[in-house]
């Protein structure tokens, strides 16, 4: 597991992150990491996998669609495109 160090935290915040996690019943590491956890991974993000299966479920593709696509795809890899 990664660790972080954050130099020149202010006085006023770090006493604010300890209020904080106090009101949480957790420590101020947990806090930390509780916080930045929400920042960078937000409830409401889009998930990918989750929207293509969506798209897939309305449009009505089923797992027979998916075969018979990959199915009808050469092995050969592709050509590289020529810009001449």
């Amino acid at each position: 597991m990664a660790a972080v160090t954050i130099r020149n935290l202010s006085e006023e915040a770090h006493r604010a992150l300890k209020v904080r996690a106090a009101q949480h019943n957790r420590s101020t590491e947990a806090e930390m990491r509780a916080i930045l956890e929400a920042a960078v991974r937000p409830e409401g993000r889009l998930r990918l996998g989750t929207a293509l299966s969506e798209m897939s479920r309305k449009i009505g593709l089923t797992n027979a669609d998916v075969e018979a696509l990959e199915y009808g795809r050469g092995t050969r890899p592709a050509e590289p495109m020529r810009f001449e």
